[in-house]
């Protein structure tokens, strides 16, 4: 793999990390009692009296809570929240999008015959043709089909998690 590819690939598991990161500090926070960006309070189920002790609630007793899994977040912000708010509805619209950039979140922390496989189903899904042995670079700097700016399948997704980010944060 040559540096362009390695550059590519750990740009775009940085942007899921930061993804994830922002789920979690959201998530505890707007448990914690913090308001949205517009300055609403989300109507919660739950008081926790620090961030830390609402970190923990969402772990419950696991070592720590899957936030790569777009279900278990739906999950968790429907038992904590009213509707959900203001994680939903915009979990929800983007549903199959997270679980494609999963797909290739998996395949940038470890490939094996699974996440091949997982990788190659995306890719015939996103260019409407079979790609054996396609690689994530690959996917990542191809022109999304899906999207009306012809932007690449990376700035595609990061665009939707930023507006997914913006729509959750703002309330």
């Amino acid at each position: 793999m040559n540096d362009r590819h390695q550059i590519t690939v750990a740009a775009f598991l940085n942007l899921f990390i930061g993804w994830e990161e922002f789920l979690e500090a959201a998530l505890s926070n707007f448990m914690s009692g913090a308001s949205t960006l517009s300055g609403t309070l989300p109507t919660k189920y739950a008081t926790p009296s620090t961030l830390q002790n609402a970190r923990a609630m969402v772990m419950g007793i696991n070592r720590y809570f899957d936030y790569a899994n777009h279900e278990y977040v739906r999950k968790m912000v429907s038992l904590y929240f009213q509707d959900g708010h203001p994680f939903e509805p915009h979990l929800s619209a983007i549903a199959s999008d997270l679980a494609d950039i999963r797909t290739m979140r998996n395949a940038s922390a470890h490939l094996s015959s699974t996440t091949q496989a997982a990788l190659e189903a995306l890719a015939q899904r996103i260019f409407s043709i079979p790609k054996p042995g396609i690689d994530l670079y690959t996917i990542l700097t191809a022109v999304d089909p899906r999207s009306t700016a012809k932007n690449t399948v990376l700035a595609n997704s990061r665009d939707k998690l930023l507006t997914a980010a913006e729509l959750i944060a703002n309330g």
